[in-house]
Order: structure tokens, then sequence, then C-alpha cells
């Protein structure tokens, strides 16, 4: 079994700048680069690009409502169409930025509010996979585990990666507590640390409030934007590589 390491870059904008990009994706098997809905620019979409070809690291598109002054973490009441519609128009702005630098495009991860929405709701997770499709049924899309997003996917044809959260509390029915929750963003290495050695491991995790949720990840996230990006995927990423080393996949 592999299990990789994934990102989500690209996420300044103009003089703003988030993340330490240059730095984490040095450490990730693959990134999620913004789109412009919620984050990202021409320049900031070009570099990313480069960046994850330079390091020889998959390039997906990360597409999410538009809702820049929220940074894509608001619901906005968008109809199956135009999520569909809004899909295509963002992996097709990426995917431009492929083209140049000769860089295929891998896969397809939604962001923030679309993300947890097509989690729990499959018309937008079909809304989701319909774009994919039609942009290229041969794009992965990645999925929260045991979400309506699987569903959507294989119902779509659409090959798709398992996604499991480094540094994301989960609910009692596996999905990820609000960031409006206290404690919602995991901080303390040690814990996620041992949080996704279960993981990959056992295939399990534990809830916000204990309970064990059954998970069986193809792909590991940690958010750019976390205050300890880089420090939490230097050790996830060796973490990975000892467990792929291993025999028998134990650590």
């Amino acid at each position: 079994m592999s299990i990789d390491l994934n990102c989500d870059l690209g996420e300044s904008f103009g003089a703003y700048k988030i993340g330490n990009d240059e730095e984490v994706i040095k450490f990730v098997d693959r990134v999620n680069i913004a789109c412009g809905f919620h984050a990202g620019d021409p320049i900031v979409m070009d570099k990313t690009v480069s960046l994850a070809k330079d390091y020889n690291v998959k390039v997906g598109a990360h597409p999410s409502y538009r809702d820049f002054v929220g940074f894509g973490r608001r619901f906005l009441d968008a109809s199956p169409k135009e999520i569909e519609n809004d899909i295509i128009y963002q992996i097709g702005a990426l995917h431009a930025f492929c083209l140049k630098h000769s860089i295929q495009l891998d896969h397809v991860k939604p962001h923030g509010a679309l993300y947890n929405r097509a989690a729990v709701d499959f018309d937008t997770a079909m809304a989701v996979a319909r774009g994919i499709k039609a942009f290229d049924r041969n794009l992965k899309m990645v999925v929260l585990c045991n979400s309506e997003m699987v569903r959507a996917a294989e119902m779509a044809g659409l090959t798709y990666l398992k996604e499991a959260f480094a540094d994301r509390h989960y609910d009692d029915n596996g999905r990820l507590v609000s960031r409006k929750v206290n404690g919602a963003v995991i901080d303390d290495l040690n814990l996620i640390l041992s949080r996704v050695k279960r993981m990959i491991t056992d295939g399990m995790v534990e809830s916000i409030t204990g309970k064990v949720i059954k998970l069986n990840p193809d792909t590991i996230c940690v958010h750019g934007d976390n205050e300890k990006a880089l420090e939490i995927a230097k050790n996830l990423n060796l973490l990975l590589k000892e467990y792929k080393n291993s025999k028998g996949g134990k650590l």
C-alpha cells in the first residue's frame, strides 16, 4: 500500500503572502494549487506550478466557491450547474500554466466550504465530479474518506484518492470539525504524528470526542496555511518514508 503526502499551496495573492510554499513543497508528493476563486492569482499559479516541476511534485487544481473575502471557507448557495462550470473554469486556469511548464495536471481537490459541502451533499459532490470529468476524465478526484464524494467519484467513473487530514480533528461521523470550533485545527506535532501513524498502520483515527473512526487513506493532507506547516511536512515525510521502507507496513 502506498500513501503519499499532499498540501494546499499557492494561496498567496498579490502583495499578501500565505504559507511557506518554497520550503514546504520539498517535503510533499502532491500539491493542490488555488485557482483564483478563494486565493491565488496568475503570478502565484505560475510560480507554484514551476516549483512543483522543479521538485517533481504532482500538480492538482484546488477549486472553491467564489469567496475571495472568506478564503473559500463560507458556504455559498450555488446551483449544481454553477458548481460544475466553476470547477471546469478553475481547472482550466491552472491547466494553462501546466501547459506553459510542460507538466501534467494530475488531480483535483475541492477547497474549504465546497469540500465540506460535497462531503455530505451528494448533489454537490456529483457537480464537482461532473466538472472534473467534463474537463478530463483521466484526472483523479481527491475525496474525504467515507463521504458522499466517494460515491460521486465512483458513479462518475473517476479514479479517486481517499484523503485523511493530519492537522484537523474529525467529528463522530468522520467529517472535519468546523474551524469555528476551538481545537478543530491541530498544531501539536506529537499529536499529529501519533494520529497519522495510526491512520496509516491501523486505518483508524479518534474523533474529537474519542470515538474511533475507520479510515483507509491514499493520501494525507497538511494545510499550507498552518503556522507549523513546514515542521509538520518534514516530520510526516520522514514518517511515511519509514512506513514505505518497513517490512509488512509496520512502524
